[in-house]
């Protein structure tokens, strides 16, 4: 092998790697909240061999980001996908509900964008909240995703944001209190739209209020929320109640939306084989034909 060429092969892998989980801060110069914290973030890192490099969980979390992870170009079909993982907001289990969700994705030439926000509930105390911190969080990354589409090989109106658990209340959040944006902002990714295409909940967790009513609804869905997708195990009571209680609110607003109780499976599957073989393995392939029909 010449110089020349083993060269060029060693500047393609770089290239490659940087595209694959690379970071980006969603405020470079520090988020609204956050803007006078130093502190260091606190993670455990992956013990899988495929994602060495990567955090495999997060316990603490200042400056929320996106890691980047494109399908090969050639697989590419302009659809992007903003991944919140769960962990109760106490934690960001971001490996299996993170990378191994990015890997599937891309391999359906979706654009994957995994999102670490802000913790609201860290060990030891948080400075932040749900509806105000965490809530930026998933609206910029929304706005910096669709600001850089044409960066990323992303149609900007194509951008869906997916959810597990906690950070399936996150998708419901960003999926009912969207805005078109500021177009005076002097940040141009402000200016830009929050509304993601299409939202994806799997076992959406939802803390009531100290004051919400039993019947109020889990987030007041306006008549232009994007189209859902929601899917949950029958024996995971406290995460199928507000599953099934945000499909009816959608179906109140007429907003399309196709939901999938299986009896078990429990939670927190991911994409990961059930303790007992379970139906509920096939969620993704429900989810991709779904994704055809928008």
């Amino acid at each position: 092998m010449t110089k020349s060429l083993a060269l060029f092969l060693s500047c393609a892998a770089l290239a490659l790697s940087a595209q694959r989980g690379e970071e980006i801060k969603l405020w470079p110069n520090g988020a609204p909240g956050s803007e006078t914290i130093t502190a260091r973030e606190v993670s455990e890192p992956s013990k899988s061999p495929k994602y060495q490099g990567l955090p495999g969980r997060f316990t603490v979390t200042h400056y929320p980001s996106v890691y980047v992870f494109l399908p090969p170009k050639e697989k590419a079909t302009g659809t992007a996908v903003i991944v919140a993982p769960g962990g109760g907001h106490s934690q960001l289990v971001i490996e299996k509900e993170g990378w191994e969700i990015a890997d599937w994705l891309n391999s359906l030439g979706a654009a994957t964008f995994v999102l670490k926000y802000r913790l609201a509930k860290a060990p030891g105390g948080s400075p932040y909240t749900l509806p105000e911190h965490v809530y930026a969080d998933a609206a910029r990354s929304v706005r910096l995703v669709r600001a850089r589409a044409a960066e990323w090989g992303v149609n900007p109106a194509k951008i869906g944001f997916m959810g597990f658990s906690a950070g399936g209340e996150v998708a419901g959040m960003i999926g009912t209190r969207f805005d078109a944006g500021k177009p005076d902002a002097p940040d141009p990714i402000e200016r830009v739209s929050s509304r993601p295409d299409f939202n994806v909940l799997v076992y959406p967790w939802y803390r009531p209020g100290a004051n919400r009513p039993d019947d109020a609804p889990l987030f007041p869905v306006p008549k232009d929320a994007p189209p859902t997708f929601l899917v949950c195990a029958g024996d995971d009571p406290s995460h199928v109640v507000p599953t099934v209680k945000f499909y009816l609110e959608l179906q109140a607003q007429r907003v399309p939306a196709e939901m999938h109780i299986y009896q078990t499976g429990g939670h927190g599957f991911a994409l990961r084989p059930t303790k007992t073989p379970s139906p509920v393995m096939s969620w993704p392939d429900r989810f991709t034909e779904w994704l055809k029909t928008l």
